[in-house]
């Protein structure tokens, strides 16, 4: 099966999931989040009860409130099944905040389809992926197995997503912030692009 890419529409998926709010189980589909309008953000990791992962899934929890707010549903996922990932928040002081659902994949079928299931270990690597209210793929990111990622490089992603998917003749430049103002792609920004970010920066009189 063909892992999707950054701009395709992503067949729909469906997973069994933990859910910490409620303290049981669940199950979480793309279609049903595609009916609510909502952003849909994979977080896929190699495993429960290791030791980056923790780090992460606690980061993503305190960037969480702001993800919800911009649109956004996050599920993180693991080949483990959903009674590892329950033990794992009950027991790991670092997921005591975690109020997202977290997605078992023991299969590994939605790992391949996002192309970060690792055949010789049967694990996931660390991928980040944004699917928009509409199902297509429009951010991606890949880490290998010792290094971590940033809830705040994430939740500037989703931000800048959500902004750029109702003003689609604008760009987001690096670092940019909700509120801040973007770049205008055409002839008089070619070759100006340092002008136009002074430019913005300037103080206001």
């Amino acid at each position: 099966m063909d892992s999707i890419r950054v701009g395709q529409t992503v067949p729909d998926f469906e997973l069994e999931a933990y859910d910490p709010r409620k303290k049981d189980f669940t199950k979480v589909s793309l279609q049903d989040l595609k009916h609510t309008g909502k952003w849909t953000v994979l977080v896929f990791y190699p495993a429960d009860y290791t030791f980056v992962c923790p780090t992460e899934l606690a980061d993503v929890a305190e960037e969480y409130k702001g993800m919800i707010e911009a649109g956004a549903e996050v599920i993180s996922v693991s080949t483990d099944t959903k009674f590892v990932h329950l033990a794992w928040q009950r027991e790991e002081k670092l997921l005591e905040k975690v109020r997202y659902l977290m997605g078992a994949d023991p299969t590994g079928r939605v790992s391949r389809l996002f192309g970060v299931y690792d055949e010789e270990t049967g694990l996931a690597l660390r991928g980040t992926f944004i699917i928009s209210p509409e199902g297509k793929l429009v951010s991606s990111e890949v880490n290998y197995y010792n290094v971590g990622r940033s809830a705040q490089q994430l939740s500037f992603k989703i931000h800048a997503n959500v902004y750029l998917a109702s003003h689609p003749e604008e760009a987001c430049p690096a670092n940019w912030k909700k509120g801040s103002r973007t770049l205008k792609p055409g002839a008089l920004l070619v070759g100006r692009v340092a002008e136009a970010l002074k430019a913005q920066q300037a103080p206001k009189h």
